[in-house]
Formats: C-alpha cells, sequence, structure tokens
C-alpha cells in the first residue's frame, strides 16, 4: 500500500520536524528523496544518512525557496539527479508570532515569503518537468491556523490560508494534465518549532484535541504518503485535516 518505488520526490524544509518525517516516509516506501534545506547542513546530513542507512536513495540541496533563483535551482538539481521529480511537497515553514498592532511589515513580508511565496515558486518550477510526464503530485503543508486564524499569527494564518487558494487553482489548471494538487493542515503536532509553547497553551489546546493526544510528524508523513500515492489518484483540490479532530 502507497507504494512510490519507481516515484522521484523534493520535500523543502526537510532537514527536521515534520519535512524530515515526511522525507524519511517516502523513501521508506521507495521514493528517491531530495532533501531541501536553508542553513541546517548536519540535520540535512543527518536525514540523509537515516534514508540511505534503510537502503534508500536521496541527496541534499541546500536553498532558500524564497528566492525566485534558488527555487528553480533547486528543482532543477532534483530532475538532474534522478531524471525525474514526481513529487513535490512544500513544507517550508516559518512563523514569526505577535498581536497585529505590533506586527511589522518585515514580520509580514517574511512570513509571506516562505509560507506562500516559496510554494508558488517551487511548484511553478516543478510544474514544467511533471508536465512532461503527464503525472505529478503536489502536496502543500498548510495549518488548521490557514482554517481557523489563531490570535497572533495574522502573518502566518493569512499565508496558510492563501495556500488553499493555490493549491485549490493548481489542482483546477493541471488536473486534465494528470497532476494532482492537495493541501494536509496539521493541528498541533510536536515540532522545534512548538516545543517553545507554553504549558498553558497546550493544556488549553488539550480540550479540543477529540482523539486526546498531540500530533506527532508521522502522523502528516503518512497522509502525505497516501496522497502520494496511486491510491489518491481520484483526489485533487482537497484540504485534509491532520488535527485530532481540533479543527471540528
Amino acid at each position: 500500500m502507497f507504494d512510490l518505488t519507481g516515484r522521484a520526490a523534493l520535500v523543502t524544509g526537510a532537514s527536521r520536524g515534520i519535512g524530515r518525517a515526511i522525507a524519511v516516509q517516502l523513501a521508506q516506501r521507495g521514493a528517491a528523496v531530495a532533501i531541501n534545506f536553508r542553513q541546517s547542513e548536519e540535520q540535512a546530513k543527518s536525514v540523509l544518512a537515516e534514508i540511505e542507512s534503510c537502503g534508500g536513495r536521496a541527496i541534499t540541496v541546500q536553498g532558500d525557496v524564497s528566492i525566485p533563483e534558488d527555487a528553480e535551482r533547486i528543482v532543477r538539481k532534483t530532475g538532474e539527479a534522478f531524471g525525474q521529480l514526481d513529487i513535490l511537497v512544500n513544507n517550508a515553514g516559518f512563523h514569526r508570532d505577535t498581536l497585529i498592532l505590533r506586527m511589522s511589515v518585515q514580520d509580514w513580508d517574511e512570513v509571506m515569503a516562505v509560507n506562500l511565496r516559496a510554494v508558488f515558486l517551487c511548484t511553478k518550477a516543478a510544474l514544467r518537468l511533471m508536465l512532461r510526464q503527464r503525472w505529478g503530485r503536489i502536496i502543500n503543508i498548510g495549518s488548521i491556523a490557514g482554517l481557523a486564524g489563531n490570535a497572533g499569527q495574522a502573518n502566518y494564518a493569512a499565508a496558510k490560508a492563501g495556500l488553499i487558494g493555490l493549491t485549490k487553482a493548481t489542482a483546477r489548471e493541471m488536473g486534465s494534465r494528470g497532476i494532482t494538487a492537495n493541501l494536509v493542515a496539521p493541528g498541533l503536532v510536536m515540532t522545534e518549532l512548538t516545543k517553545g509553547l507554553s504549558q498553558e497553551f497546550v493544556d488549553l489546546a488539550m480540550q479540543r484535541i477529540l482523539l486526546g493526544r498531540l500530533g506527532t510528524p508521522e502522523d502528516v508523513a503518512v497522509t502525505v504518503a497516501f496522497l502520494a500515492s496511486e491510491e489518491a489518484s481520484y483526489i485533487t483540490g482537497q484540504v485534509l485535516a491532520v488535527d485530532g479532530g481540533m479543527g471540528l
């Protein structure tokens, strides 16, 4: 089930957290994986070593996906390394939280660049390869903040909400070409980015999570593997919340 043998994937922001789990999960299911990172080279090499130790095939590709030239280079290197690009997982994320009245234009622009513009740039570059193949999977990692908003995260929530529109537009444009586009919206998943949350915040969130536990990166990763597979060939333009029922 969810066999990805013969497929090639690019996962942005794959050196840690959810991105790392996705890269490992796709590789375990047979895909060759390009591990993109911006600064965390040692962590990216650790992901590479983990994949290779299990007999998988992977490369690391440094670059800032919010920069047009970098995004195009990252996609090009992936295609050159594997001879194809079948799966793009736009996972790279960044947040700079503060209330709207305290939020600077720089806070807004930087979060938009990484969480929304970068997805556009990588998707545009990847589609050129996927269109030749007439097969592809675009999987964007959103957030329940993009569905319901979140106090102190106006920039992040707006970017993730915009990502829903981008995903649906991509699905409409590419459906006839054998390319699907879907979005996975994680809830509260414990990663390095969320370790700094106060216990009070976590306790309040737990009251809303119907399944009674925090999410794991692996919960998200296996959902991505499904959407990347042939089993999900009739699913496109959808938003799939992986939040333990938090958003209900």
